[in-house]
């Protein structure tokens, strides 16, 4: 994999990954001060979408069988759980280790949602207003945990430039072969960042910045183990915002929207892997029924 994540990269690309990386954290500390930089972090976010398109040609197998659907799915459902797992075990350890942080969450997260379910005083009796005037509470909200997903290609982008560096610098030991640390390092390195990212954007004090920046590490870590293990971005991309998705959710209409939700997929993970082993034992049995007739 590190040989496929660390092909010649052009001037071109270059630039961009370090848009995505750099320049979208740069731009993600200055949204503190600035309505227009969350804008511009917006806009980076949909552009990484291309960049992405690129980079994730470097994940895959070389001369692999392409996935069929159904596995394509299996391992998308399987992501999702993984992670709804660990972020559940994670948000249970945050809130006995980092009470401060922990508290000032929730508090946060209802204040908000109070702040923008009550932004109309005024009850529209017109069905396409009341319409839209759900969608104007919920939507960016919605819109943003789409976007969140794309994370996982300012991840990529990161963990290829701390590859390269580490190819250049420590030119002997990746000769060896020996660079699996090399990987483990930039899944670590990324990580840390995304924890330390979640505290850009506003200023805390250390007892609930520390907190959330090890609880987010510990999320990022997970994203990144789904990334490598499954070595598609998309399937990444797609498990995050869909987790974020129905967070949201369960902010402003139902409680247990994730825990249901992850109810859900983990029934249509076992029926499918169920199917996929009927499959897998059809296709070898008439593989051994066909072996049998040649040596006839």
């Amino acid at each position: 994999m590190t040989t496929n994540l660390t092909q010649p990269i052009s001037k071109r690309l270059l630039f961009a990954i370090l848009i995505i990386t750099i320049g979208a954290e740069i731009d993600l500390y200055i949204t503190r001060y600035s309505t227009l930089a969350g804008t511009l972090y917006d806009a980076i976010m949909v552009s990484s979408f291309f960049i992405g398109l690129k980079l994730n040609k470097r994940l895959e197998r070389p001369a692999a069988t392409p996935k069929t659907k159904r596995q394509w799915t299996l391992q998308l459902t399987g992501a999702f759980l993984i992670f709804f797992i660990g972020s559940t075990i994670i948000n249970y350890y945050s809130s006995l280790a980092f009470h401060d942080f922990s508290s000032n969450y929730d508090q946060n997260v209802q204040q908000y949602t109070d702040t923008v379910s009550g932004g109309d005083d005024v009850a529209s009796t017109d069905s396409v207003s009341t319409f839209f005037d759900q969608v104007d509470t919920v939507g960016p909200d919605l819109y943003t945990d789409a976007l969140a997903g794309l994370e996982e290609v300012w991840r990529l982008g990161y963990m290829i430039l701390i590859l390269v560096i580490c190819k250049k610098v420590f030119r002997r030991r990746w000769e060896k072969g020996s660079r699996d640390i090399f990987l483990l390092m930039a899944l670590f390195i990324t990580s840390i960042l995304f924890g330390i990212d979640h505290t850009l954007d506003t200023a805390e004090p250390w007892s609930i910045k520390l907190g959330a920046i090890v609880t987010f590490a510990d999320m990022g870590l997970l994203f990144g183990l789904i990334l490598l293990w499954t070595r598609s971005l998309w399937i990444a991309v797609i498990a995050h915002s869909v987790y974020d998705i129905t967070a949201t959710i369960s902010w402003y209409y139902f409680d247990y929207a994730v825990e249901t939700f992850a109810g859900l997929v983990f029934i249509a993970h076992i029926i499918l892997l169920a199917i996929e082993k009927s499959r897998q034992r059809k296709l070898t049995r008439r593989q051994v029924m066909d072996a049998v007739q040649m040596a006839e």
